[in-house]
């Protein structure tokens, strides 16, 4: 099978190149036209959510993730997919709760990836990486993220287990104004986890879930600044990445950074969320605030070119919210909807 995808939009003076084996990905626009904003064939990419189960019980779970979680069937995952194949999505990023530990876990990235030529990834939290689960996310998927949780063993030990499979696995860190202090010490000092690690990313963190604290807003700590420094001048092994909501802290902040590299906030415009009971949404983070569309009552397509919800995101995102500020362009106005997470 072919690995290179290649989509041309003349409609929309673009085209895209997707490469499944290295996830190489790049959005080309028509020599003389502007930057594309959003997807009107379809998003690119689904955040889907195939189960709240988990048995964690992490308090600070934005998704309230636990042993009661709800798995999604296969057979409105298949419906899923037959409707992510017919409108242009790429890639499908699995999460929950814990994906990995939906009992039919195997079948659904197969089906994805064999059925469907679609390229599922994941997000765990470590726990249930059988050898079989680790068989199948090699065969099928295209990457995997391991949630750092202290004290870090069951995080290490995830990423032992999917390294020795040669999967390429990163690992995901909440930001927020109390473990940027662990995040300096990691750029200044190392840490053994991230030696093992294809990149560590790090997630904006959000006051979405029963026990958010806007004291945490990342806006709100002192080492903020230092902390761009470090990541500026990285000299570590290791990569570094962002979720698209630390764009508007690294326009302000970085100097060395290929702004044509940033991706801003793409929820609406080239993505859209999934959750295991069917309901689309704009980004995984909206459940609390807005009432997802109901994919069992509405079509695909319907929601994401005519739902409220998509529209307001595209409009906040292509409005004039920041008034004249340089950077507008290569954050889109910062967040849609939690105004608070900017960090300009």
């Amino acid at each position: 099978m072919n690995s290179i995808i290649f989509k041309n939009y003349p409609e929309e003076n673009y085209k895209i190149i997707f490469n499944q084996k290295t996830g190489f990905f790049a959005r080309v626009e028509e020599k003389g036209t502007s930057d594309v904003f959003w997807a009107k064939k379809g998003p690119e990419l689904l955040d889907i959510s195939i189960t709240n189960w988990c048995d964690k019980g992490c308090s600070f779970c934005y998704r309230n993730s636990n042993e009661n979680g709800k798995h999604i069937s296969i057979e409105d995952y298949e419906a899923l997919m037959l409707d992510a194949s017919k409108n242009n999505v790429l890639q499908v990023a699995l999460g929950g709760g814990n994906p990995n530990q939906h009992p039919d876990f195997i079948k659904l990235i197969q089906l994805t990836r064999d059925t469907y030529n679609i390229v599922p990834s994941y997000t765990t939290n470590g726990r249930g990486l059988s050898p079989a689960i680790l068989k199948a996310t090699k065969k099928y998927c295209g990457a995997v993220a391991v949630s750092a949780y202290e004290p870090f063993d069951e995080t290490i030990e995830a990423i032992l287990k999917l390294s020795n499979y040669n999967i390429k696995v990163n690992v995901h860190y909440v930001l927020d104004s109390k473990s940027i202090e662990r995040a300096i010490d990691w750029l200044e000092n190392g840490h053994p986890m991230l030696d093992i690690c294809n990149a560590i990313i790090f997630l904006n963190y959000k006051p979405v879930g029963k026990d958010k604290d806007y004291n945490l807003l990342l806006k709100h700590s002192p080492l903020l600044k230092n902390f761009f420094e470090l990541v500026d001048k990285n000299t570590n092994s290791f990569k570094i990445g962002f979720d698209s909501c630390m764009v508007s802290g690294i326009v302000q902040n970085m100097k060395n950074i290929n702004l044509t590299s940033l991706e801003p906030c793409d929820a609406g415009r080239f993505s859209a969320y999934i959750s295991e009971d069917l309901k689309m949404y704009p980004c995984s983070f909206m459940m609390e605030y807005y009432e997802g569309e109901s994919l069992k009552e509405k079509s695909f397509m319907d929601i994401w070119n005519y739902s409220s919800s998509f529209k307001e995101t595209r409009n906040n995102l292509d409005g004039d919210r920041c008034g004249s500020c340089t950077q507008k362009d290569n954050c889109l106005n910062g967040c849609p909807f939690l105004r608070e997470i900017d960090l300009c």
